[in-house]
């Protein structure tokens, strides 16, 4: 079995020796690209290690364990800081008040701290291991009684809890807290993110390949209370000026300078901070309802619901000089839900704001590989009593095991400064684009940061930038990323050309046989203006040389795979492909059909010229303006029959012109090394495609139009999860031949198509006019996550339904009109064509994700048409999608 890994999102190549000798199929994966492909670089490394032993630490160890409560309570203290007087080394008390700190040396003294409560120093042994139970004052507790009621657990209730009540206080002045309640406001924002590694394997620390590599180590790093020996592979800074208008309302981010430096360059990072500041929780809003990190919506615990979801308790109460705090802790009332536990002060001075706040998970949530999360908040209070977010910290670590083993740790830190609150920009202004990045914003002066950065870094930080400056002149490693970077992305880079897809060179298909494929592609280090890709294949069943050639002319010096796109293309390609389903951008086309249900025997071999040219705007509009000539000539089982004397029609060729359009407003994405992969939002993406036909021009057989359009949306529901929806319709206008209507999207393959119909069979139904939905909604373990014996499972439930309306005019339809060609008929090994009637295809289906990880497995219902040959109304398909 051979594994290729391809970037983004990726994919996984398999070819696996079996009934039909040699099938390749894809795995997308949406757990972020650069974390895998991280513990994949070091996997490689590893297995070039010598078998060197880590060297005995034989220094003395202290470990201090124990339980923290509150003085006056005795409720357990989360959240503790315990710290080795005069040392780096300490950690903080789980939600329960337990703790445990070890590290290597003699110390005598350890500190217990927190706000609003009396640091607390215990004299310990050195070298022991040693067991406190430690209790801490509050400064100013308003808790002077405890009542005894029972021996049993009191049962939790929001009625009468007087922590509910406060908390619902929080909730209903949420609007005149939020920055947004101002007209107009304005800020500067100072950011930095940065990923490590960490636990790694001595084996590779201490192994001779590695050894050149050891100054790039940081042994400072505190991760989860722990110092760690870390790798970093990637660091960025970046200073952004905000600005918010309330009515219209618009808002404006300027980013003013950034700076970044990183390791994984073998990766396309092209979008990669984008993604880490989605996934690290960008601009976390406390007073939303619903706060989206980690790629998931967690409910806030001053959401509107949150009494619903949460389990709320007050712990202190603080006196400060500006008034009285009161501290309130939560946890969820189901572990395994998309829910922080944690802390929140909140002011008692009439507007009832956060102070500050600390986020952070158990151990139960249904979230694949994070070890930890970790979020801090921090608000200033500014005159008229509002607190404005003054510092952002976010902090998670995930690794494949659950305990140990290689992990990454991220951290993204914000510090916001400068607040403007109505000081309005002059009207023009505000007309300008939502971003905009200045014309010198790519800082890489030191000394220009050590003056604008509103923190200052550690050591470790400060030679980061040269650190990697080293490594990256090293031939070594010039020579693993290339490695690296030809196993992650598919395509290997020999001088100014890329070879590759690697994941192309073998396929299997029952009209190909054995396909081999040679392809590549030049890079701007051949040109900057001028670009070449193509291919060449050959399968072993039907002897036939394949082939593909285009060239670009970029606009903008910009490659075509790259965004933006400003290009003129003229392309030549002769190919194998199904009715419907055209393989021409990727030619994967053996991925869909090695495993596949019931008979795949209508073929195609197309050959098509086109002259196209292909626009991006900033706004994410797009669109493509082509010319097309496209010949299309039968093969295996299917025939173009004339319904006039039963001729043979050889092949058919239309020349069309065609204008693709599409709209993904404020999108964000992950560019990968073919293709870009949209981070989904809530705002919809629009795809509308017009095709005309000419008769006569280039032989071209028919005139018509072929009109389609579809939009999709993604509705996130906070607890339960989000619902996809496409709305999608199709039009042809004038009399052509069955080849040139419209074929739904139908899937025979064994792997699921979220966006296909995963029990119709190819070439099954044919229209003129359809409009269909697909509907799929994620549940997120809503569900599973409360059912006894299998909540520690993770499981996720999915529900889909897709139906397509449509229909065939008397012109189009072959039994009321000459001079068509015959629908292919139920013959042999064919399960036949039919014109999609008055009643619409349906399908639904329930599904089962997170199996492992990484199965999901769907059964699928057909609801009609069940009297078509080859139908079958149950379907089982399987998708390899490790999520987070």
């Amino acid at each position: 079995m051979l594994l290729t890994f391809c970037n983004p999102d990726i994919k996984i190549t398999l070819l696996i020796q079996g009934k039909f000798r040699f099938y390749k199929f894809f795995i997308a994966n949406k757990l972020s690209a650069a974390c895998l492909a991280i513990l994949l670089l070091f996997s490689i490394h590893a297995a070039a290690q010598q078998t060197d032993s880590l060297k005995t630490n034989k220094a003395a160890v202290t470990t201090v364990t124990g339980h923290i409560v509150d003085d006056g309570s005795g409720l357990p203290l989360a959240y503790i800081s315990i710290t080795f007087n005069g040392s780096n080394f300490g950690t903080t008390s789980d939600k329960d008040g337990n703790f445990r700190l070890s590290a290597g040396g003699l110390f005598s003294r350890v500190t217990f701290s927190y706000v609003g409560y009396t640091s607390l120093t215990r004299t310990i042994k050195p070298g022991q291991a040693i067991q406190l139970q430690v209790r801490m004052r509050s400064k100013q507790t308003q808790l002077k009684e405890v009542s005894v009621t029972s021996g049993k657990k009191a049962r939790y209730r929001n009625k009468g809890n007087p922590a509910v009540e406060l908390i619902q206080q929080v909730i209903d002045h949420k609007d005149e807290n939020r920055m947004e309640a101002a007209d107009y406001y304005q800020y500067n924002q100072y950011e930095r993110i940065g990923m490590s590694l960490f636990h790694l394997s001595p084996k590779i620390v201490n192994g001779k390949f590695f050894g050149k590599y050891k100054f790039m180590l940081d042994s400072s790093q505190v991760i989860d209370g722990r110092k760690e020996t870390s790798l970093p592979v990637y660091f960025s800074e970046k200073l952004y000026q905000h600005y918010y208008r309330k009515e219209p309302a618009k808002f404006i981010s300027i980013l003013q300078a950034q700076k970044e430096t990183n390791i994984i360059k073998f990766v396309d990072t092209a979008g990669l901070d984008t993604y880490l500041n989605r996934f690290y929780g960008n601009d976390i809003d406390i007073y939303a309802n619903n706060i989206f990190i980690v790629t998931n919506q967690f409910l806030s615990p001053i959401s509107n619901h949150s009494p619903d979801f949460y389990k709320f308790f007050i712990t202190d109460t603080i006196q400060t000089d500006k008034g009285k705090l009161v501290g309130i802790s939560f946890t969820p009332r189901n572990k395994g839900d998309l829910l922080f536990e944690g802390r929140l002060l909140v002011s008692l001075d009439g507007h009832y704001a956060v102070q500050s706040c600390e986020l952070d998970v158990n151990k139960q949530i249904n979230i694949n590989f994070m070890r930890s999360l970790k979020v801090k908040l921090d608000f200033k209070q500014f005159p008229g009593g509002r607190y404005y977010l003054q510092k952002s910290d976010v902090a998670a670590d995930f690794g494949i095991l659950k305990n140990k083993g290689l992990a990454v740790y991220g951290q993204r830190t914000v510090f916001y400064d400068n607040y403007k609150l109505n000081q309005p920009q002059p009207a023009e202004f505000y007309e300008g684009k939502s971003t905009q990045t200045m014309a010198d914003a790519n800082k890489p002066d030191t000394a220009y940061w050590a003056q604008h950065r509103s923190d200052t870094l550690n050591s470790q930080q400060k030679q980061l930038y040269a650190r990697i400056n080293r490594l990256e002149s090293m031939p070594s490693y010039k020579r693993f990323t290339w490695i690296a970077a030809t196993l992650t992305g598919g395509f290997a880079t020999v001088g100014p050309v890329q070879i590759g897809p690697i994941g192309s060179i073998f396929a299997y298909d029952n009209q190909e046989g054995a396909r081999f494929q040679l392809g590549g592609r030049t890079t701007p280090a051949l040109s900057k203006t001028v670009f070449f890709d193509g291919y060449t294949a050959y399968g072993t069943k039907d002897k036939t040389a394949k082939y593909e050639l285009n060239t670009y002319l970029s606009l903008n010096k910009t490659a075509p795979y790259r965004y933006a796109n400003n290009y003129f293309k003229i392309g030549y390609r002769y190919d194998v492909d199904l009715p419907g389903q055209s393989f021409a951008v990727s030619n994967q086309q053996a991925a869909l059909t090695s495993f596949h249900t019931g008979t795949t025997n209508y073929w195609l071999y197309n050959r098509t010229f086109t002259l196209a040219y292909v626009r991006d705007f900033d706004n994410h509009f797009s669109y493509n303006l082509a010319l097309r000539n496209w010949n299309q000539r039968p093969a295996g089982t299917l025939q173009f029959q004339s319904n006039t004397d039963n001729s043979l029609i050889p092949s058919l060729t239309t020349t069309e012109v065609a204008l693709g359009m599409r709209y993904a407003p404020h999108e964000q994405f992950i560019q990968g090394t073919i293709f870009r992969h949209t981070i989904y939002s809530k705002y919809p993406i629009f795809n509308l495609q017009i095709n005309h036909g000419f008769a006569g021009l280039l032989n071209g057989a028919y005139s018509y139009n072929n009109i389609s359009a579809n939009i999709f949306k993604r509705f996130y529901m906070s607890q339960l999860g989000f619902t996809d929806i496409t709305l999608l319709g199709n039009l042809v206008t004038g009399k052509v031949p069955f080849p040139l209507l419209n074929m739904p999207p139908a899937n025979q393959s064994l792997k699921y198509d979220p966006d296909g119909y995963n029990n119709m069979n190819y070439l099954e139904f044919v229209s003129d006019h359809s409009a269909g939905i697909n509907i799929t909604h994620s549940f997120n373990g809503f569900i599973l996550n409360k059912i006894p014996l299998i909540e520690h499972l993770k499981w996720r439930e999915f529900l889909s339904f897709k139906a397509i309306y449509g229909g065939l005019r008397a012109e189009n339809n072959p039994l009321l009109s000459a001079n068509l060609y015959n629908l292919p008929p139920a013959l042999g090994n064919a399960n036949g064509t039919y014109a999609l009637g008055s009643t619409p295809y349906i399908e639904a289906g329930v599904g089962i994700g997170n199996i492992f990880k990484l199965l999901r497995v769907d059964v699928i219902k057909r609801f009609n048409y069940l009297d078509h040959p080859g139908v079958n109304q149950y379907g089982i398909k399987f998708s390899i999608t490790p999520d987070l």
